[in-house]
């Protein structure tokens, strides 16, 4: 495939490496600041800014180019974006987290959280730790986890850095340089804790699962999700 880099930080450089020795071509390497053809691409996959992610993908979906996207921060303007592709014909995956890893976490996340909906004694709460350069904050990932928690018990929303209300569930946030990404979520009672976790170990579980997806994508229409991906049921 030949694929279009937007984005072209820390991540950008971690596909491009596993892109090439998985036999891709990288045609288009934009930091955001350049101009480029996205037409000459297969593939998109942009990992750029929560400022530029939205304009990025309007851009491929407008010139027929697949295109995925790892941006967080931008979700306000996901329904736009969906009903754009749809009009368009066009192709889209969306993910909070590409790591293959992640994904299953999500899955064991919602099967707890309807385990845990009845034991009325458990007090959940989500924490999220990544490097100080991470632009928004809570995570996507931790944002996914909480929405898969309230889709599956009585919670009806979620809070940051606080606890308002038993119907909120809290995401507490820590920045700390070098720490590619730790999610946890808890329930605590007065006798015990239930707790799963995800550890990141670096960024090639991130730039493997994007480049996987976009295999997937090539030569499709619509849009997607990573449970599509992984066929997860």
């Amino acid at each position: 495939m030949k694929i279009a880099i937007l984005g072209y930080g820390k991540m950008g450089k971690e596909i491009e490496r596993i892109a090439i020795s998985r036999g891709h071509e990288i045609v288009i390497k934009s930091d955001g600041n350049d101009m480029y053809d996205i037409s000459i691409a297969h593939i998109a996959i942009d990992f750029s800014t929560p400022e530029s992610a939205y304009n990025n993908i309007l851009n491929c979906i407008n010139n027929q180019i697949p295109v995925i996207s790892g941006t967080t921060g931008w979700l306000k303007k996901y329904d736009d974006i969906v009903r754009v592709c749809e009009e368009k014909n066009g192709a889209l995956i969306y993910a909070s987290n590409f790591s293959l890893g992640v994904n299953i976490f999500f899955e064991l996340n919602n099967h707890l959280a309807k385990m845990m909906n009845k034991l009325k004694d458990y007090k959940v709460s989500i924490e999220e730790t990544h490097h100080i350069k991470k632009l928004d904050s809570p995570s996507g990932t931790a944002i996914t986890l909480a929405n898969g928690i309230i889709e599956n018990s009585e919670f009806s929303d979620w809070e940051l850095d606080k606890v308002t209300s038993e119907k909120n569930v809290p995401i507490f946030s820590k920045r700390i340089s070098d720490v590619p990404g730790i999610h946890k979520v808890s329930y605590t009672s007065d006798i015990d804790k239930v707790q799963i976790n995800h550890i990141a170990k670096n960024r090639q579980g991130f730039a493997l699962g994007a480049l996987i997806a976009s295999e997937w994508l090539v030569n499709k229409k619509g849009v997607y999700t990573m449970k599509d991906v992984l066929n997860i049921v």
